[in-house]
């Protein structure tokens, strides 16, 4: 009996050993991170106890405090802090985001990673992982889905959607009032990438939130930042014992089902007849299903599922965002507007729809394009974690740390731009940027966006299509606020009048 008290005795110290030599270590590193953290500007508005998140009201005071304070302070960097346990750190010069983005990174995950939130919803798509021989690999497979050949019969599919939109904003604007166009643009975009990806013809625009796949993305997006902003809801264990983290689940069964009936219907489709590829126009589906890597292997349905969710996710929402407030900018700048139809006019004559061929010629929109997503940014930030220690402004990072890449706030440095709160389409034309670092809407590099050109073009289909059949003009008794989400909305909308030209 002695022996038994006695080995449960050092049983027992040896345990409370171990936590003590782990509590000391946690320390240590600790100790490191407050010296690392104490050559980096904070914002402000910092608390030494409850750090910078628990001071924020909304997201928007994120993006908000830091460009105040590189306005006032030139920073190039800043570290903000959970609580007083973990910091995060903010880049937003371009030598910062250089220094970032050339290290070996990955996306944030983790307990409160800004990809882990999406990773119930949208799986390991190339969102979600990065980097590694997966990622490289399913990237590899999706390219020729965005190749030219692939992207030119698209063109028709953004004028059908046009042709809806343009009907339903015509119809509402009749009573001379003013619209509120992010909604319509919203469905518009999604309608467009349905189309695309998965040749699905659903009456979108005509029944908005009463289609249940739009209700479904609409509310996982909003549910993935209301968990973003709320740090005690991090953990899994937590946030799916909660209203909304079984609502989150029950919403992310739901498109996945629906993605899955269209995938297994098109692949039993293509199995009984794979000759029916060359008969019609290639979607994004087509060609997921169809790829093979140098193994001969393809891809599951799983991975399928996954991609198709990330592309419905990572496209709809951001091409509403650069279109709505494209649309904004051409009525709150008039003088611009008229260039940009007059182009339109020369280039498109009596045709009301465009062809791939007019796309190339729109020089004059697409510096438009390129302003609107300098003033209003898409995409206001994009998060990274270190995989291996990084130098930053003469200081080391540890491996592990989370980035925020603030492109927003890089878009609007004085020190970047000549005049950066003034509109000037022109800018990009007068001189080349100076450092690719400056201006990343999609990224840079081998891992920028994959659906660059797609979402390119439907911008410019989608802005001349309006710009050629309205003018438009700003309401002016509301009050536009931009408001960064994981991607640039409007806080109270965007109210416009349209009027018809006149042939």
């Amino acid at each position: 009996m002695v022996e038994v008290v006695s080995l449960v005795t050092a049983l027992l110290y040896g345990f409370v050993a171990v936590l003590l030599w782990k509590f000391i270590l946690v320390l240590i590193e600790y100790k490191h991170v407050l010296d690392v953290t104490r050559h980096i500007p904070k914002l402000k508005y910092h608390h030494p106890v409850w750090g910078d998140y628990f001071m924020m009201k909304e997201i928007g005071d994120y993006h908000k405090w830091l460009m105040e304070d590189v306005q006032r302070t030139g920073a190039k960097w800043h570290v903000l802090w959970v609580l007083f346990l973990y910091p995060v750190y903010s880049v937003e010069h371009p030598d910062t985001i250089k220094a970032i983005l050339k290290s070996s990174t990955s996306k944030t995950k983790g307990v409160g990673g800004a990809y882990t939130v999406l990773e119930p919803w949208l799986g390991n798509g190339l969102i979600t992982i990065f980097g590694g021989l997966k990622w490289e690999r399913n990237r590899r497979l999706l390219t020729p889905a965005f190749h030219f050949d692939i992207l030119r019969p698209y063109v028709t599919e953004y004028n059908q959607v046009a042709d809806i939109l343009l009907a339903k904003l015509a119809s509402a604007c009749k009573m001379g009032q003013s619209i509120e166009i992010c909604s319509h643009v919203t469905l518009a975009t999604l309608d467009t990438l349905l189309r695309c990806a998965l040749s699905y013809e659903g009456n979108v625009q005509d029944k908005g939130d009463d289609h249940p796949y739009v209700s479904a993305v609409k509310t996982l997006s909003i549910l993935v930042i209301e968990r973003f902003m709320n740090p005690f809801l991090y953990p899994d264990f937590v946030y799916y014992r909660t209203k909304n983290g079984k609502k989150f689940l029950e919403v992310c069964d739901y498109v996945h089902e629906f993605a899955m009936k269209i995938i297994g219907s098109r692949r039993q489709a293509l199995a009984e007849n794979p000759d029916q590829v060359r008969k019609r126009r290639l979607d994004f589906l087509d060609i997921l299903l169809t790829a093979r890597d140098e193994n001969g292997q393809g891809m599951t349905d799983e991975e399928i599922r996954q991609e198709v969710d990330t592309f419905m996710f990572a496209g709809h929402d951001t091409t509403s965002s650069a279109i709505y407030w494209g649309i904004y900018a051409l009525g709150k700048y008039p003088e611009v507007q008229e260039k940009v139809y007059e182009e339109i006019t020369a280039i498109m004559g009596e045709k009301t729809s465009l062809d791939w061929e007019d796309l190339q010629q729109l020089r004059y929109l697409n510096l438009v394009i390129k302003e609107n997503m300098r003033m209003f940014s898409t995409v206001p930030s994009i998060s990274r974690q270190l995989d291996v220690p990084t130098v930053v402004e003469g200081v080391e990072l540890p491996a592990g740390s989370r980035i925020d890449i603030h492109i927003d706030t890089v878009n609007h440095r004085s020190d970047i731009w000549q005049d950066p709160m003034e509109y000037r389409p022109e800018r990009f034309e007068e001189a080349n940027i100076e450092d690719p670092y400056s201006y990343i809407p999609f990224s840079i590099g081998s891992r920028n966006c994959i659906g660059k050109n797609f979402a390119l073009n439907e911008q410019r289909v989608v802005l001349a299509r309006i710009v050629q059949r309205f003018r438009i003009k700003v309401d002016p008794t509301h009050e536009v606020h931009r408001f960064p989400d994981l991607i640039m909305k409007a806080k109270t909308g965007i109210k416009l009048f349209l009027e018809e030209r006149t042939k």
